[in-house]
């Protein structure tokens, strides 16, 4: 494979790295008060009542409904750990999926809002590629521990 100024590997870690800054601005551009409150988790929940898939609909219901404040947690602290984890380099696989997994939720619940599924699908893409393109080799603590050689 040929490159301008870096090598493959370098140019995988920094798309991973490049991830993990956009998941951590997702996180830091939150209003923690608010969200640990649910107000994040209510907004999700008005657009999950409205959703045209059933699935979607009941299983909001079933899983966010009973426990808003504890999924609220959940989604504030998972984005924080997927940046951190993307940007480090730490678990890398593991938060290649487990961030893949998350836009896909979040790009199944907001199906109607254009705003959030280019981000959506775009965060998605990079997931893969780097999930494939083995991104924890360079410039990661993975790589320096040679974890998931």
């Amino acid at each position: 494979m040929d490159t301008i100024w870096l090598g493959g590997a370098e140019w995988m870690a920094v798309l991973r790295i490049g991830l993990g800054l956009w998941w951590l601005e997702s996180w830091r551009h939150k209003d923690k008060k608010t969200w640990s409150e649910g107000a994040g988790i209510a907004w999700a929940a008005d657009m999950a009542a409205k959703h045209r898939w059933t699935a979607v609909r009941s299983g909001f219901a079933t899983v966010v409904g009973p426990r808003p404040k504890a999924v609220a947690y959940v989604v504030l602290y998972a984005e924080l750990a997927l940046g951190a984890g993307l940007i480090l380099g730490f678990l890398t696989p593991v938060a290649l999926v487990g961030g893949l997994l998350l836009n896909v939720l979040y790009f199944t619940l907001m199906i109607h809002d254009w705003a959030e599924q280019g981000q959506n699908s775009m965060m998605a893409l990079i997931s893969v590629v780097a999930l494939f393109g083995m991104s924890w080799q360079t410039w990661s603590l993975d790589g320096a521990l040679g974890w998931f050689q």
